[in-house]
């Protein structure tokens, strides 16, 4: 099983995530949604790199990618979920239905759909792991964050069940709780939400004092993957900083 899967692989932390990966992997899958383009250049740039759609709204296209790609491989070593809506941060008083489905539908459904086709793989193989990026908000929740949170949180409630029934066939689940990071859809808000004195604020309630990068998240999902982390399942790694201290 040299093979990990990335779902989300094109964004800004699953590009990270593809790049850690590759350090240990044979091949490394860039599942994308829509953004092909930048999907084939992170694959083009990475040892083993192949760019897949992998559209997590659509249980036929989830199914067809991972099927297609553990024929390809032999195998399928691990399924990274990376996988995000691009949201802004209301509170909750301001978020309507269809907010709150579309959060809902592309992260946590698009999770079980990807857990529905992949559980068969690593059964067969008596080996695999699950890894999902989560949020370090269901530890220390900032007002404004529910729709990147509440998805999460079935996320992370699967994630355990996972562990807890599947660990009998060699199958791992983990979990990866980013904080506050200067990449991806964190990189946005730091330039178009609040201002520098909110986010300075924010910073000092860090106990390192400074913000993570996408490289040290992509470095916890890869540890979690490894064989490193043979003996670890059902367990969220908070990668924070200590924010949530």
């Amino acid at each position: 099983m040299s093979a990990a899967f990335v779902v989300g692989g094109s964004g800004g932390l699953g590009s990270a995530i593809c790049r850690a990966l590759a350090a240990e992997w044979d091949h490394v899958v860039v599942g994308y949604r829509n953004g092909r383009d930048k999907a084939e250049e992170i694959a083009g740039a990475i040892d083993g790199g192949i760019a897949v759609r992998c559209d997590v709204t659509d249980a036929d296209s989830v199914s067809s990618s991972i099927a297609d790609a553990a024929a390809r491989f032999g195998g399928i070593g691990t399924m990274v979920f990376a996988g995000g809506v691009a949201i802004g941060q209301p509170f909750v008083s301001r978020i309507d239905e269809a907010g709150w489905r579309e959060v809902i539908e592309t992260e946590l459904i698009g999770f079980t759909r990807v857990v529905a086709a992949a559980l068969p793989v690593f059964r067969k193989q008596r080996a695999g792991n699950f890894v999902s990026v989560v949020s370090v908000a269901n530890y220390s929740y900032p007002p404004g964050d529910a729709l990147s949170s509440v998805p999460k949180a079935g996320i992370e409630a699967l994630g355990r069940a996972i562990a807890k029934e599947e660990g009998r066939y060699g199958i791992r689940a983990n979990m990866v709780a980013p904080g506050i990071i200067d990449a991806g859809l964190g990189a946005a808000f730091l330039q178009t939400l609040y201002t520098p004195e909110v986010w300075e604020a924010q910073k000092q309630r860090i106990a390192l004092r400074r913000f993570g990068s996408d490289d040290e998240i992509a470095e916890a999902v890869a540890f979690l993957a490894s064989d490193r982390a043979r003996y670890i399942t059902g367990q969220t790694l908070i990668v924070d900083g200590g924010f949530s201290l």
